[in-house]
């Protein structure tokens, strides 16, 4: 039985692990993430990441590097569920603790609170992922990838079910 992996030679066998390492130059895992997080173009930092609130550009304006290929999906929300979660919950229940505030205060209180920091950190969040993705050459970000990341075997299926 032979296996054969779309968009990486090195696990194909079509070329060593060791050439295959000095055939992409490195990325700055940090300074890509960072740049992301700013709404910055990971490759370059000067351009803009986002043409609107998490709309991203198609190509950065000042480099050419093509951004429309970044996979972020339902990551972005995941990590910022969690990061707010994790800051309005210890200080809820200290206030429910300290005070016993009737449960309108509660909603008064928390749910802004809620919605500012989630739209607030989804942007930066999501832009650190792109970076992550464009640095280590994951998805469409890589020049010598086969297709478009598609993977190179078939289930078996005809298509969509009409």
């Amino acid at each position: 039985m032979t296996v054969t992996y779309a968009g990486s030679p090195e696990l194909a066998g079509v070329i060593p692990a060791a050439a295959a390492a000095t055939a992409k130059p490195k990325r700055d895992v940090g300074r890509a993430m960072m740049f992301g997080a700013k709404g910055r173009c990971p490759a370059c930092g000067t351009g803009r990441l986002y043409g609107k609130y998490l709309k991203v550009e198609p190509v950065c304006a000042s480099c050419g590097e093509e951004l429309h290929h970044h996979r972020a999906d339902d990551a972005p929300p995941y990590f910022t569920i969690f990061v707010v979660g994790h800051v309005v919950l210890p200080i809820a229940l200290a206030v429910e603790m300290a005070m016993v505030p009737p449960m309108w205060l509660h909603t008064v209180l928390w749910l802004p609170l809620i919605v500012i920091m989630t739209l607030a950190c989804l942007p930066p969040i999501k832009g650190a992922l792109i970076g992550l993705q464009w640095a280590n050459y994951m998805h469409g970000f890589d020049p010598n990838a086969i297709g478009d990341d598609e993977p190179a075997y078939d289930f078996g299926g005809d298509g969509p079910r009409t």
